[in-house]
């Protein structure tokens, strides 16, 4: 096996544990997968609190239908809502609601332990942490959204 695709298969079989461990934590304390702790991040760090669903969709790097069928758990529980533009019916936004703001509040702590057990030291030092982190960046990994939402 060439070193290119065994490093590849090291990547998605780490990056399958991560998500794993990512959707146990916030599954357990908050009733959320990891999949929609993104979409509420995205959600919370955009300005005012709402993105257009294709806009989302484009960040989460999911299709339009793929966001919508993540939005749907999200609406139903009450952590997002769907909002209308008034200058464009064909326009449509997903917003956070007072409810969903608390729940990423409260996932953000999780994730952030969730990351910490991760690369906790002894295994890993902190200058690994963040060569990782470069070496993802030029495999097109991005990090947080950025914060564009005041006190997000």
């Amino acid at each position: 096996m060439s070193d290119a695709l065994d490093v590849s298969l090291r990547l998605v079989k780490a990056q399958t544990a991560l998500v794993r461990r990512f959707d146990s934590r916030l599954g357990a304390l908050y009733g959320v997968s990891l999949a929609d702790f993104m979409v509420l991040l995205h959600l919370g760090r955009a300005e005012g609190g709402r993105m257009r669903r294709v806009d989302l969709a484009g960040a989460l790097g999911l299709t339009a239908s793929g966001v919508t069928r993540g939005l749907g758990p999200l609406e139903r529980i009450g952590l997002v809502v769907r909002e209308a533009d008034a200058r464009d019916a064909r326009v449509a936004y997903a917003a956070l609601t007072d409810a969903g703001r608390e729940r990423l509040a409260d996932c953000l702590k999780a994730a952030g332990q969730v990351a910490a057990e991760v690369f906790a030291a002894p295994e890993w030092a902190p200058d690994e942490v963040e060569t990782l982190s470069e070496l993802l960046t030029r495999m097109g990994g991005t990090g947080l959204p950025e914060d564009h939402a005041a006190g997000a």
